[in-house]
């Protein structure tokens, strides 16, 4: 029977998520990670390769047909090539049980290395060189101190999984002796929940990358989630580390995560990178979005700012309105939970919920605050204000402290805003902005607020759903006797067509 010439179908591409923090790795996406190193090391039969958070085996299984095309001269004869690149060159680290096995079938064919089935002829045991190994959180005052679980949550018995990653709680020499890499690359397991509701979640990804550079390979390379940019969460350290690393030679920033894993939205979107020890320099940025690529040689850390800026075509827009010298929109706009209504049970995650009457009464203060219907509004009495009692006379501007878009494009970028009289509160659902301005500048404001201009240069910082007061860094303040337009903001700042129409590309119109 004739067969139809088609190609057969990779199974690594049809492989379901196990959560937007157990994202597996396309083939297409670890050719393209494998693609930023030099070549050459695909033909030295020397070169070592670690991925340390094996899910499917893709990055090991690519990396083998790589070397086995690399070193068909070196070693023509092909099962003696297999070995040689099985037993000498690529070694693993699974994060489960459950994925040791899934990684071995792809990079042995077999479930046991040593088994009947196996590509490979060189192994004795049946994990081969891609190990798995139960270890142990080490628990302090109910969290690990190695990766931050909650023991409520992850202190299981033997015969359930525990997520402790064998890469980041146990010492390498214990899994391959006295091993050096040259390339260690891999996409780790991006958060663990840490007992709150809800999504809460504590981010564990960067615990990977900081161990893999103690390794001290020759080349590192991870995808990872680009929430590192804005810092938090136990992540200010880890940014800064990064943003100053001039061994970061290569990041490749994706704002919609779906076009690296489709069917995934990560807040924030992914990054990947290649860390090259030897050669210090500049970084060179790509940025992603709708499958338009910018590239563009700069450092990770511009002038006059303390986080990654994404998109190149944003740099030159950020250093005209800079050459202004204004002072930052940031500073008329409050800290979080303005009035403090934020109150938690003593040693619990749950809140204690304010007082809030559905009617006004004597003395009453108007509120507002996010209720089972959405927004609401209500009464609460003076006395429950715990700070911010300077702004409650005021007139002010409130605005969500939290905005999501998931995956739209163009984008809004933050919640509309609005006026508060004066004898009005908030919970920690908003923050304030413009307190003490008088109710025709607040007007304006509001309207400078809503400018495409205005939310694009908010878009730059925000890059979590996070929308507190750190996100207004880059909006210069202006004068709100009048009110302000894009176009003149455009033409105050002297953007150019292109520049223009990439903000206006980038932002959709608020009412």
């Amino acid at each position: 029977m004739k067969q139809n010439n088609v190609p057969s179908a990779d199974i690594l591409n049809c492989l379901a998520n196990l959560s937007s923090d157990e994202v597996f790795t396309s083939p297409e996406l670890a050719n393209r990670m494998l693609d930023l190193l030099p070549q050459e090391l695909f033909s030295n039969p020397k070169t070592t390769f670690l991925d340390p958070c094996c899910k499917s085996g893709v990055f090991l299984r690519e990396i083998a047909k790589r070397l086995l095309k690399g070193l068909e001269k070196e070693i023509p004869d092909l099962q003696k090539r297999i070995d040689h690149i099985m037993s000498k060159q690529l070694f693993g680290i699974a994060l489960t049980r459950l994925t040791a096995e899934m990684s071995r079938r792809t990079l042995y064919c077999a479930k046991k290395a040593d088994g009947e089935y196996s590509v490979a002829t060189c192994f004795k045991g049946e994990q081969g060189n891609l190990r798995y190994m139960r270890c142990e959180h080490t628990w302090d005052n109910g969290k690990c101190a190695c990766c931050g679980a909650n023991r409520a949550q992850y202190d299981r018995v033997e015969t359930i999984e525990n997520y402790a990653y064998p890469f980041i709680h146990k010492n390498l020499n214990e899994i391959f002796n006295k091993m050096q890499f040259d390339v260690i690359i891999g996409n780790p397991p991006y958060q663990m929940s840490d007992g709150g509701h809800g999504a809460s979640a504590i981010p564990i990804y960067h615990f990977f990358v900081e161990q893999a550079k103690k390794l001290n390979p020759r080349f590192l390379s991870m995808i990872i989630p680009a929430r590192w940019y804005a810092g938090g969460r136990g992540l200010d350290k880890f940014r800064e580390g990064m943003l100053n690393d001039n061994r970061i030679r290569v990041l490749c920033d994706y704002f919609n995560s779906e076009e690296c894993f489709p069917g995934i939205d990560l807040s924030g979107g992914v990054c990947y990178f290649l860390w090259d020890r030897d050669n210090k320099g500049m970084c060179k940025v790509s940025s992603v979005l709708n499958g338009v690529v910018s590239t563009k040689i700069r450092p990770l850390l511009e002038k006059n700012a303390d986080t990654f800026v994404r998109f190149n075509q944003s740099i030159d827009i950020i250093g005209k309105i800079q050459s202004y010298k204004e002072p930052s929109f940031m500073s008329i706009v409050s800290a979080n939970d303005p009035f403090g209504y934020d109150v938690r049970v003593e040693n619990s995650y749950l809140r204690v919920k304010p007082d809030i009457k559905e009617s006004t009464f004597k003395g009453a203060l108007k509120i507002h605050y996010w209720g089972k219907n959405g927004k609401s509004v209500g009464y609460v009495d003076r006395t429950s204000v715990r700070k911010g009692a300077s702004m409650i006379d005021e007139a002010k501007i409130f605005i969500s402290r939290s905005y999501g878009e998931r995956g739209e494009f163009p984008y809004l970028v933050i919640g509309k805003p609005f006026l508060g009289e004066n004898k009005t509160v908030c919970t920690e659902t908003y923050i304030v902005i413009g307190a003490g301005y008088g109710k025709i500048e607040l007007k304006n404001i509001i309207g400078y607020m809503t400018t495409k201009f205005f939310r694009f240069l908010v878009m730059l910082k925000k890059n979590t759903q996070s929308a507190t007061r750190g996100v207004y860094q880059f909006v210069p303040l202006q004068d709100f006797t009048h009110p302000w337009t894009d176009e003149m903001l455009y033409k105050k700042y002297d953007l150019d067509e292109n520049e223009i129409n990439f903000i206006e590309s980038m932002i959709k119109p608020m009412e």
